[in-house]
């Protein structure tokens, strides 16, 4: 098993909670490295997810699948967590999956793992806490987005924000994302030039 990286878990922690580097190189033994190929299953529809993710390289989708259709939830790329949250925290199966949108390194730590952490010392708490809200307000400022602008303004604002995230990810994963048909995603696109 390769080895995690700690400076690089410093630098995704920083932001919520800075500690000196030994305590993210600490926090680092206890995760694990875990490689998936393009359009990998990481998380089965129907289980429990045991691990919060940090992205180190590449990208997920969250997915559901309704009306004969796969519907994309969310998407995440480097340096962002990645977890059917609602599962985990839950400790229970959901109807979510989650699939590597490209070939993707996801540092990951198991829920025994934190639950020790909670245990041992309030490190465990703040990172979990950390991830926690983390997830908590993208989900809300998506929700925020899906429901006070138009697919067009959505796009708009990946488009000005994250450019290179457009052209990784697939088209049918984004017009789901921005709850859109793929050819109404296509005349979007045509007006901004893309």
């Amino acid at each position: 098993m390769k080895k995690v990286d700690g400076n690089f878990i410093k630098k995704i922690f920083d932001h919520y909670w800075e500690a000196p580097l030994d305590v993210w190189e600490t926090f680092a033994q206890q995760m694990q490295q875990r490689n998936f190929k393009k359009n990998e299953i990481i998380k089965e529809e129907g289980s429990i997810e045991n691990f919060i993710d940090i992205i180190v390289r590449g990208s997920v989708g969250v997915f559901i699948w309704s009306d004969n259709n796969t519907k994309c939830l969310d998407l995440f790329y480097e340096e962002y967590f990645s977890c059917d949250y609602m599962s985990f925290i839950e400790n229970r199966p959901s109807e979510l999956f989650t699939m590597a949108l490209e070939d993707t390194t996801l540092y990951s730590i198991s829920r025994s793992e934190i639950e020790a952490l909670y245990f041992d010392n309030v490190m465990g708490l703040k990172i979990v806490k950390a991830a926690a809200e983390t997830l908590f307000v993208h989900k809300q400022k998506q929700q925020i987005a899906l429901l006070t602008q138009t697919a067009e303004n959505r796009y708009k604002t990946m488009l000005e924000e994250s450019p290179e995230l457009i052209q990784r990810t697939a088209s049918k994963h984004i017009a789901s994302y921005l709850g859109v048909t793929p050819e109404s995603l296509s005349r979007i696109r045509n007006k901004f030039g893309g």
